[in-house]
């Protein structure tokens, strides 16, 4: 799962405070908020799921945006799915969401778009896709 932009390109201490993306917690941090092992991250990580970014001295570092797919999964293994599952599933939700958000932005265009005027051109059903008429005649 892709993470979005790099966050810390310019950022003030205060913007990266508030920043989902900010990598600001080291694995073992991570593991404690969760409740998981650091194994279990690096499964993630090892299953492409997560790709958390890597300090200087190259430690993993997870956002908060991170922590909440991590969380996911990890409802989802403790019902029962295995991780590779899990992982799908959280994949496919994933996607769900953003084809959602696509849809509503579309929606929003064609509510927001004029109404048509009927003397604009028409499709001539019986001419093919290429020809066109003008309305009314």
């Amino acid at each position: 799962m892709q993470q979005p932009n790099n966050p810390t390109d310019g950022a003030s201490a205060a913007d990266k405070l508030d920043d989902d993306t900010y990598p600001a917690y080291s694995m073992g941090r991570a593991a404690e908020i969760l409740g998981v092992t650091q194994a279990f991250l690096r499964a993630l990580d090892a299953a492409e799921l997560l790709t958390p970014q890597r300090s200087a001295g190259g430690h993993r570092r997870y956002s908060r945006y991170q922590l909440r797919i991590a969380g996911r999964v990890r409802e989802l293994v403790d019902t029962g799915n295995p991780l590779d599952a899990a992982c799908r599933i959280v994949i496919l939700e994933d996607q769900l969401a953003e084809a959602e958000r696509i849809n509503t932005d579309l929606q929003h265009a064609l509510d927001d778009r004029p109404p048509e005027n009927p003397l604009r051109a028409e499709r001539t059903p019986s001419a093919g896709p290429a020809i066109t008429r003008l309305g009314g005649m």
